[in-house]
């Protein structure tokens, strides 16, 4: 990798592939894959059911070592979990004993934040999310879409360079799930963090990526990429009125219906 490809890049996947072995068998995961993400892109990954877009995540997040080729975050190879990032999974993980605040400060308890930088932090990310007000409630006392913002809450206090998210609203009703979308768009648009997203839904996909990466069945390759040309900021309601939004989410169906993906 070249100096100048480290300094401009803040996630590279060179020619990767990555294999499963058990003494019964060997699973192709993932098979050539390349992908440079520049720093503020929001990158949505979009393919069938095990076709190895969480384990693409799981790489970059170093949870999974390459079998072949590699993975740079920021410049850096990525040889073991790293510090600098963070992870929303599909399923928001809270400690049912910690109450909202309890839950995203555990990340700062995990990592040896200062306390007083941690709890300002949280108190932006509340008030950022419409959580303000909610501080002490516990888990059960939340929705499924307050929970994730409390999950996101979470992965953002330490303020990482890469957000990873797995699937995260896909346990969701439609409405809730809308409105997640708008909220973490807005985030986006806010904070300028770098974002990788997986998700089955071709609408989410393009509603908030800045580019649409579409994979193929297993072993996963990557078979077209979309630049997703609208404005970082964007309306719900105009965006999937928006001609651009057709033109990209007609593409990307047209690509998964042939790969038998679900939406």
């Amino acid at each position: 990798m070249s100096a100048a490809t480290q300094t401009s890049t803040t996630v590279a996947v060179t020619d990767v592939g990555i294999t499963f072995s058990s003494k019964r068998s060997h699973v192709s995961a993932l098979e050539g894959i390349n992908l440079n993400i520049e720093q503020g892109e929001f990158v949505t990954i979009a393919g069938p059911s095990g076709c190895g877009k969480s384990t693409l995540l799981k790489a970059v997040a170093g949870l999974t070592l390459p079998t072949t080729g590699s993975v740079h975050l920021r410049g850096s190879e990525v040889t073991a979990p790293r510090q600098d990032i963070g992870y929303v999974f599909q399923r928001a993980a809270l400690l049912e004993w910690r109450n909202v605040r309890g839950n995203i400060l555990l990340q700062a308890e995990m990592r040896g934040m200062d306390a007083g930088t941690a709890r300002r932090r949280a108190d932006e990310l509340i008030e950022m999310t419409g959580l303000k007000g909610f501080e002490k409630a516990l888990p059960h006392e939340l929705s499924g879409g307050m929970q994730q913002r409390v999950s996101l809450c979470r992965a953002l206090l330490h303020e990482p360079n890469v957000l990873l998210m797995d699937e995260p609203f896909g346990a969701l009703d439609a409405l809730t799930r809308e409105r997640m979308n708008v909220e973490l768009n807005r985030i986006w648009a806010e904070t300028g963090t770098t974002v990788m997203l997986v998700t089955h839904s071709v609408a989410e996909a393009v509603y908030l990526a800045s580019r649409v990466v579409v994979m193929s069945p297993r072993p996963g390759r990557i078979v077209e990429e979309h630049i997703v040309d609208l404005p970082k900021r964007r309306d719900y309601a105009a965006t999937l009125e928006d001609p651009e939004f057709h033109r990209v989410s007609a593409r990307v169906r047209e690509l998964l219906g042939a790969t038998g993906a679900e939406e």
